[in-house]
């Protein structure tokens, strides 16, 4: 087993040739059904960048389990998500929000991500207020003197309006208000930890599972840490349901996968998600 990874944050699992014959001539014995988006044997999937991490090291686990299987997964964002597997151009569709006006779309709820706000450890912030983040990214506060940290200049990064963690991070932190366009944008959530770690005086926001001590600081909000127990109490509010979308009931083949996604408690907690079920679903 090989596998290649792509600029496009794609990345596909092969399996010899044999196996992927041997699984297209005893499909129709199997009994599992194939999406419209896929071919026997395979999964293509896009979607929320926060989520990736989970689904990536999921595919290659149960790929290790099931070798007549192949599976694609690639970023994008949420919004390119919902849109393609609405458009069945992809079996699933990951989210970390819900796919509002896509009546046809099935939702599977298989997590919880708990978001952070990250700053370069040079600016010597590790506690903001409500009111301090809408205005950094507001663009009323550009020094982090301001906010209570060294003098230096606020380099805000963004994410596009594809980013599902920025939907979520204006809903539930910025009070329905658009960050200002002023500073960065970038649309990975690999790309922002990393940039966040390089650059001092800079701020962004990304699932927890890309923060490393040392690299990036993910501060307190009104004094709560983005822990897990505190997601749990009800205290820290940048969070959301991480969805896999599929367009009508998914082939058996996909719900197998889905299902696993969700089951594997260990590689939740392991790349910092919270199993769905430790939280009433909506």
């Amino acid at each position: 087993m090989t596998i290649k990874y792509h600029r496009t944050m794609t990345y596909k699992i092969a399996v010899p040739t044999f196996a992927l014959l041997l699984a297209a001539c005893s499909s129709s014995q199997s009994g599992s059904a194939t999406g419209a988006a896929g071919t026997p044997g395979s999964i293509s999937i896009s979607g929320s960048t926060a989520l990736l991490p989970l689904v990536k090291q999921a595919a290659v686990d149960y790929q290790n389990a099931h070798a007549n299987v192949k599976i694609s997964v690639a970023g994008g964002g949420s919004r390119v998500g919902i849109t393609q597997v609405a458009q069945r151009a992809v079996d699933v569709g990951d989210s970390d929000i819900p796919a509002r006006g896509e009546p046809s779309l099935v939702d599977h709820q298989v997590a919880v991500v708990t978001f952070g706000i990250v700053v370069n450890p040079q600016t010597g912030v590790k506690n903001l207020s409500i009111a301090q983040i809408r205005d950094i990214f507001g663009g009323k506060i550009t020094n982090w003197s301001q906010a209570g940290g060294r003098s230096a200049p606020v380099t805000v990064i963004n994410r596009p309006r594809s980013s599902g963690t920025r939907a979520v991070l204006v809903q539930n932190i910025l009070g329905g208000h658009e960050p200002s366009e002023g500073g960065l944008t970038q649309d990975s959530s690999g790309t922002v930890a990393a940039m966040v770690a390089q650059t001092p005086g800079a701020i962004s926001y990304v699932g927890m599972a890309y923060v490393k001590p040392g690299s990036q600081t993910a501060i307190s909000i009104d004094g709560v840490a983005p822990a897990d127990a505190n997601v749990l109490n009800g205290r820290y509010k940048y969070w959301s349901y991480e969805h896999m979308f599929t367009n009508g009931q998914p082939s058996a083949q996909v719900a197998g996968f889905i299902q696993y996604v969700t089951n594997d408690t260990a590689l939740l907690r392991r790349l910092k998600f919270i199993p769905a079920a430790q939280i009433k679903p909506i």
